[in-house]
């Protein structure tokens, strides 16, 4: 973003500095390089040849034997009486630190720079350069630069970090990392009203004054540099260096939307999988690709994967970026608001595609349960990463919802005795489960489709919040319509029971009206869509006749049919020609199916005592059967005499004495 002071115009005494010594025993004109080797460019032939890596030096022992500990050791302690070839394979820095080295220990002009200097200081103590061999060492050196040029300026900081991914673990306990997250958390927590800097915004090779100093020809000196000002230079760095200036911003005291805010833009930048398609995150992803295209200049651009083998990419890259997010959980800040809530469900979704750890998934589940009337339909729609046979991973957003309302209870629930602000947040709250209980809605119709969605999984989500959350239930009718519709196979029972999740009178007249003529609903539900449409029409003629009541008590209860309209509401307005027709369709064809569920009712009662007839009969004996029998006919004969009296005037004694022969044959 900014230059370095040793790139300005003025420069500085420390800056690029070139070191030498006067002292070394063979003199040089330089090094010079055929194919993989360095040669010393003196008439002195070469006794040493020291292998760094690929790379071969051609050098001479006493140089390096007079300011190097590590040298002395290696030669002199050697079992070879005159050792000729000594290999560093774990030197830090490679190569390039090491030609450095040999150069100063020969005595030529060596330029220190923020892209050179950590390599060369770790190097510098891999060697042993210190101030007991000789004075003004190249560890001296090294370490000047390190406090009085680089922690003074913003971007050497940024590119010495930068540069010290490659140096684990020799620049971790030579304190340069820790030394260079402080000096930019530091000049990140700087009042950017007190920023006088010539701000770009981009780290590209543009000159800028000291930290400490404004030059006056300087451009831009009036600008202000905006509160963001450090976000692009600081998502270039590794995620455990960014981790580590972050945790040093939180010490220092800045705001927790500003770190929220870094973390969103890191995340965005280092997880392709993070950025939400169509919305306005796309502005911010063509101006990361313009940042990330400029910002090869920071030491080779950006690299998701480690070099390796085309077979070991795939895992190496999901293995960083499942570190990536769960360090962007660990220093997420604790304050709400302090990151999206689209942040962190796009988050959510990437840690369980990656597998993170439970702990930390638990962890960023409760942080959208803190915010979760934020989320959008969108982001809600995540995908089942656990083998799970619904498309939607649907437990997910149950454990979110359960987060919400457990943080809902643990916040004051009445705004008695409480102060104005508090008084404000209740009602915020109440606010909160409406649009919850919107999204819920809308969440249910969307996953409704899902053929595997059980109808528990269904039942148990939109029962989840209470009553009170929901004004209107049109949402989830919608969704218990959109699950009849992709369910077909249902029973009644299971009809009845998904219907139970929606309560009819909270029904617009609108729903109403659908629902009445919904062949998929059962026949209990229409009814009670009728009668409550029914209740709100009588309630709305009811309050307008209240209304004309009271500036005429005289008046009718319904003056005129254009009373009866403006009662009704604005929706019911505009079909109430063809409503009334259906609804009278409706009630006539309900009145019938009463009286045809009557007779049937009748009819089976008659059955029933039929049946029970029959089976009574089947298990009784002769016996009784036959006292059965002669009961009813000492019952029966009177009324028979007596009827048969008033109709036939005479009967022959023949015939009464016929009877009682035909009831001793009947018993015998």
């Amino acid at each position: 973003m900014w230059e370095s002071e040793s790139e300005s115009g003025r420069g500085r005494d420390y800056g690029n500095e070139v070191v030498s010594t006067s002292k070394h025993g063979v003199k040089t004109d330089g090094f010079e390089r055929r194919d993989h080797s360095w040669y010393v460019a003196t008439d002195v032939p070469s006794d040493l040849l020291v292998q760094v890596g690929d790379i071969g030096f051609h050098l001479h022992k006493y140089p390096l034997l007079s300011r190097s500990g590590k040298m002395n050791r290696v030669i002199y302690d050697s079992r070879e009486a005159n050792i000729s070839r000594v290999e560093f394979d774990d030197l830090p820095g490679g190569a390039d630190a090491f030609e450095l080295a040999a150069k100063f220990c020969y005595g030529i002009a060596v330029d220190l720079t923020a892209g050179n200097i950590s390599g060369l200081r770790c190097t510098a103590e891999y060697l042993e350069m210190t101030e007991d061999l000789e004075e003004g060492n190249l560890i001296f050196k090294t370490e000047a630069f390190l406090s009085y040029v680089v922690l003074s300026s913003w971007r050497d900081s940024i590119l010495v970090l930068k540069s010290c991914e490659h140096l684990s673990p020799w620049a971790e306990n030579l304190q340069i990392v820790r030394r260079c997250s402080e000096s930019i958390a530091w000049k990140a927590c700087t009042n950017p009203r007190s920023i006088r800097w010539a701000y770009t915004g981009k780290p590209t090779s543009i000159s800028s004054p000291k930290w400490n100093e404004m030059s006056e020809s300087s451009p831009g000196r009036n600008q202000q540099a905006p509160p963001d000002w450090w976000f692009e230079d600081v998502s270039i760095l590794r995620i455990d260096h960014f981790v580590r200036v972050v945790t040093a911003i939180k010490v220092k005291g800045m705001r927790f939307e500003y770190i929220g805010a870094a973390i969103m833009q890191y995340g965005s930048k280092w997880l392709p999988g993070l950025t939400k398609e169509g919305s306005g995150d796309e502005g911010n992803n063509s101006r990361d690709s313009k940042s990330s295209s400029s910002s090869n200049s920071w030491n080779g651009g950006l690299h998701m994967i480690v070099a390796g083998n085309k077979e070991e990419k795939p895992n190496l890259q999901i293995k960083e970026q499942r570190m990536i997010v769960e360090s962007l959980i660990s220093i997420i800040p604790p304050q709400k608001d302090s990151v999206s809530c689209s942040f962190l469900l796009r988050l959510l979704r990437m840690a369980n595609m990656l597998k993170v750890a439970p702990a930390l998934v638990t962890e960023l589940e409760k942080r959208v349960g803190m915010q979760f009337e934020q989320a959008s339909l969108v982001d809600l729609l995540i995908p089942s990463y656990n083998n799970s046979e619904t498309l939607y991973d649907v437990d997910l957003i149950q454990r979110l919802l359960e987060h919400f309302l457990v943080q809902e209870q643990t916040e004051p629930s009445s705004p008695n005795r409480q102060s104005l602000s508090d008084k404000l947040s209740y009602e915020g709250r109440g606010n909160a489960k409406i649009r919850v209980a919107k999204l819920v809605d809308s969440y249910l119709t969307e996953v409704s489709r899902d053929r595997n969605l059980t109808l528990t999984k269904f039942q148990v989500l939109a029962e989840a919040l209470p009553e009170s959350a929901r004004t209107c239930d049109d949402g989830l009718y919608r969704a218990v319509d959109s699950y009849l519709k992709a369910h077909p196979t249902l029973s009644e029972h299971e009809r009845k029971r998904i219907c139970r999740v929606m309560d009819c009178q909270k029904l617009s007249i609108d729903a109403c009206m659908h629902a009445a003529q919904n062949e998929r609903l059962p026949l209990r539900v229409v009814v009670q869509v009728l009668f409550s449409e029914q209740v709100k029409i009588s309630n709305a003629i009811a309050n307008n006749a209240l209304k004309e009541t009271g500036e005429s008590h005289y008046q009718p209860l319904v003056t005129s049919r254009k009373a009866l309209i403006e009662a009704t509401p604005q929706s019911f307005q505009e079909g109430w020609s063809t409503a009334k027709k259906d609804i009278n369709t409706l009630k006539f064809e309900l009145e019938s199916m009463k009286t045809k569920y009557l007779e049937l009712q009748i009819d089976m009662e008659n059955l029933q005592r039929m049946f029970d007839k029959m089976s009574k009969q089947k298990h009784s004996s002769a016996w009784t059967s036959g006292w059965k029998k002669l009961g009813k006919l000492t019952k029966m004969t009177p009324l028979e005499s007596s009827d048969s009296g008033s109709q036939i005037p005479t009967v022959p004694a023949e015939q009464t004495r016929k009877g009682p022969r035909r009831w001793r044959n009947s018993i015998s």
